[in-house]
């Protein structure tokens, strides 16, 4: 039999049936389908967490003071105070794979202009800030070094802060309070909207942090540092030198532990990639599963197929045709049950996709990889799971199919 009058056949014969074609093929669409949706809801998911990196600033090296055990009970990261200017200082002097540094103490306090307040953070920092950060001033201009030099009063807002002192009103010349305080407003801050953890990264004050040390907390160490590479490629090499520095500075020999952490974007970027994918791992298993019920489907319904046709299969035999035309014919029925219904599932997924981002708000990203996955398991599915149906069908006696009632 030619090879075209073999597909002629097996079309014919799951026209016949088209109910039980569509039942059959269900399976398989809602398993396709669904591996599609889940690998786009997971692209979609690290292209978020990328934009978010790459919102927060460029090249970014975070270092944090370090943990202590008192009374036996382990207090966590930051718990004591070995990070100072001195610190931060020699950074910037002696690691060549650095290119900014900035100090940061934070403290949370009510602002206040004229009869409305607004409980926020005040964060200090230096006047690199908005380059290291990559948060440029959208109104107004940033404080200047002499202005940290002199620990002057002034500030950097951000929208929500804004918004909810002066509403609609120029924020930018006006005095605000700050722990009682005056503040005089030199910039505002463009809107980055919520970080990976969903907190608004607009809802803060910047100000020098030397007035923060000095004016509102009475400190001299600082909650953190942090730094930049210089570039992508050198982060690893600036987070070891950073490293070696304060572990020289603060005089911790060989195998002890650091009085510090040292963290990066990309270990933050990581951490959370591994855990999308666990969960998409995790939902691709179970859409596999309903993938196996499919081709346990294709293979019952065969089946069934080789029975009903018993006396078919006698006369087709009877007249010429060969057990290998016989392979052919139910092993393409069951490849076109199986290929019709990834091209289905790959429809139902890529519409699953759009509607998820539509109304959950949730990015996705169909990838060419995912789709051509879903196809090539929808085809071995048909090829698997039809091939015992039709190695039977081919091995049928001839005159005991046709003798068959």
């Amino acid at each position: 039999m030619k090879f075209l009058a073999i597909i002629r056949v097996a079309i014919k014969a799951l026209q016949r049936h088209k109910l039980r074609s569509t039942l059959t093929m269900l399976g398989i669409i809602i398993g396709v389908g669904a591996v599609i949706a889940v690998f786009s809801i997971g692209k979609g998911a690290q292209k978020m967490v990328d934009d978010q990196i790459a919102q927060v600033g460029t090249n970014l090296i975070f270092i944090y003071p370090g943990t202590q055990t008192a009374g036996g009970i382990h207090w966590g990261m930051g718990s004591i105070t070995t990070l100072v200017e001195d610190d931060e200082k020699a950074i910037e002097r002696e690691c060549p794979a650095v290119s900014a540094v900035t100090p940061g103490v934070r403290t949370q306090g009510l602002a206040a202009s004229g009869d409305q307040n607004w409980s926020t953070s005040i964060v200090g920092h230096n006047q690199l800030f908005p380059t290291i950060r990559n948060w440029q001033v959208d109104d107004g201009t940033f404080f200047t070094e002499q202005d940290v030099a002199s620990a002057a009063r002034v500030a950097v807002l951000g929208r929500t802060v804004s918004e909810n002192l002066f509403g609609g009103s120029e924020a930018v010349g006006q005095t605000i309070r700050l722990k009682g305080q005056p503040f005089k407003v030199v910039g505002l801050l463009q809107s980055k909207g919520q970080n990976a953890m969903g907190q608004d990264q607009d809802d803060t004050i910047i100000v020098p942090y030397t007035t923060v040390q000095k004016k509102l907390l009475g400190i001299t160490y600082l909650h953190f540092i942090i730094a930049s590479a210089s570039t992508q490629e050198a982060i690893p090499l600036a987070q070891d030198q950073i490293s070696s520095l304060l572990r020289q500075r603060h005089h911790i020999q060989a195998g002890q532990d650091g009085d510090f952490f040292i963290r990066t974007l990309e270990d933050m970027a990581r951490m959370r990639n591994e855990s999308n994918q666990v969960m998409t791992y995790l939902l691709v298993v179970i859409a596999s599963v309903s993938l196996l019920v499919g081709g346990i489907g294709v293979m019952n319904i065969m089946l069934v197929s080789v029975t009903e046709r018993t006396r078919e299969i006698g006369i087709r035999m009877a007249v010429g045709a060969k057990s290998r035309d016989l392979l052919r014919q139910f092993l393409l029925e069951a490849s076109t049950l199986s290929l019709v219904g990834g091209f289905l599932g790959i429809a139902l997924g890529a519409t699953s996709s759009t509607m998820i981002s539509s109304l959950l708000q949730w990015p996705t990203a169909i990838s060419a990889l995912s789709i051509a996955l879903a196809f090539t398991v929808s085809a071995g599915v048909g090829v698997i799971f039809g091939f015992y149906p039709a190695w039977k069908a081919s091995q049928l006696d001839p005159i005991d199919a046709l003798r068959y009632e």
